[in-house]
């Protein structure tokens, strides 16, 4: 795809995103959270194009915000995990006395 094709599509998706915010379709959270895994593509295809700057920057930049996304889903498996563990040294601790 040449230049004017891309820049083609993209002003077809920004101008179906109006129309669509106009009818009452919000689509805004769905592209939020897709936004930093469209970063991370575009960032694997700048590093298989031996642009490698560019490319880690971008997978960089999109990596951070998907951690930031997935923060509470993480926090909550690590509090899950403290509790197993907990739980475990319990169990432990009941066999190990003398």
């Amino acid at each position: 795809m040449d230049g004017k094709k891309a820049l083609g599509v993209i002003a077809v998706v920004i101008g179906g995103l109006i129309v669509l915010n106009f009818l009452g379709i919000h689509l805004g959270s769905i592209i939020g959270f897709l936004f930093p895994f469209i970063l991370i593509g575009l960032g694997f295809i700048g590093w298989k194009n031996n642009s490698k700057l560019i490319g880690g920057v971008l997978m960089a930049v999109g990596g951070l915000i998907v951690l930031g996304k997935l923060s509470g889903l993480i926090m909550f498996a690590a509090a899950v995990g403290l509790i197993v563990w907990g739980v475990s040294l319990f169990k432990r601790s009941k066999r190990q006395t003398f």
